[in-house]
């Protein structure tokens, strides 16, 4: 099976992302990169340098729905002259090029977050939905876990790994243990939980870390020899980079517990604590990982919670 990584420019900080176009019949595409000219011109180059034209795709395969993947998927779609496009329904927020507001607005009310930081957030997000056309029910098809995607020369396995968003997927070529892994696995950087509803109860919020936690062991059990990320190198030694994520994780999660005063805090406060100076999306992305790490020492009985006032307040389990 030729896998075959084509690099295309974001304007997002994260940088460039990677789509990989499987070039077997059928001709597939998993990942987009994000609505810009900048983007289907390195794309159009990409797949003219390995023999092929946008008109050849078949199938439009997104890992998750974030802008910097799925941008292009509906344009693509129509240039290719209907494509299927396949992706978990648990992605649906985000699928759909926006953020489920009301959902997501008592997600951070819960967290702390002042009326004034949300509504910024939320005309943040509203200027990136540019990047990125939605779809309707019917123009998508879903990937199931431990689905295949059928081609002449073998098949890829759907393995459903959350965390980074509820519908994360990752895909095995298992004759030679090569893994597209999406946002799952970054070789530099350890990948965001970001901050989400559950797909399956919306007015609760998303265990992301510990999901995370559980798809990497997963990927893990596999052996893969190679793992293809959305962004930056591949992997070619997924161990020693598992080690790495889970002493990160520790270590971060150390760092949140010893930041908890007795009084208790909001993670909207220890992710301010965490990130004193960040800016733009840095600022969601903060309180993100503040909540998924708040969340999992809770879970794990290492400090309490309680809601007060709307807002969940975290302390030590010294506190009186």
């Amino acid at each position: 099976m030729r896998i075959v990584p084509i690099s295309l420019p974001t304007p997002f900080y994260i940088g460039p992302v990677n789509v990989y176009l499987i070039a077997e019949d059928p001709i597939t595409l998993i990942d987009t990169g994000p609505k810009t000219k900048e983007a289907i011109e390195a794309l159009q180059d990409g797949l003219r340098k390995a023999g092929f034209r946008v008109s050849d795709i078949r199938r439009i395969v997104l890992t998750h729905s974030h802008e910097d993947h799925c941008g292009l998927a509906h344009s693509l779609r129509d240039q290719a002259k209907d494509a299927e496009v396949l992706i978990h329904d648990w992605e649906t927020g985000h699928r759909a090029a926006r953020l489920e507001y009301e959902e997501n607005r008592a997600l951070l009310t819960r967290a702390g977050l002042p009326e004034n930081e949300i509504e910024w957030m939320r005309r943040m997000y509203d200027s990136v939905r540019r990047y990125a056309d939605s779809f309707e029910d019917h123009e998508y098809n879903s990937l199931h876990d431990n689905g295949t995607l059928e081609f002449a020369s073998g098949t890829l396995e759907v393995i459903h790994t959350p965390g980074h968003t509820p519908g994360s997927c990752s895909f095995l070529r298992e004759a030679d243990r090569t893994i597209i892994a999406g946002d799952c696995v970054l070789k530099r950087i350890t990948p965001n939980p970001i901050l989400s509803p559950d797909p399956i109860d919306k007015t609760r919020r998303f265990p992301s870390l510990a999901e995370y936690q559980v798809s990497l062991a997963r990927l893990r059990a596999l052996a893969p020899t190679l793992v293809y990320g959305g962004h930056g190198d591949a992997v070619h030694d997924f161990e020693e980079l598992f080690n790495r994520y889970v002493r990160a994780m520790r270590e971060r999660q150390a760092q949140v517990i010893k930041l908890l005063p007795k009084s208790g805090a909001t993670a909207w406060e220890i992710a301010q604590t965490l990130f004193p100076d960040t800016d733009d999306v840095h600022r969601f992305l903060a309180v993100s990982e503040a909540v998924a790490h708040l969340d999992l020492a809770q879970s794990e009985g290492k400090i309490a919670v309680e809601l007060s006032n709307g807002k969940e307040i975290y302390r030590p389990l010294s506190a009186k």
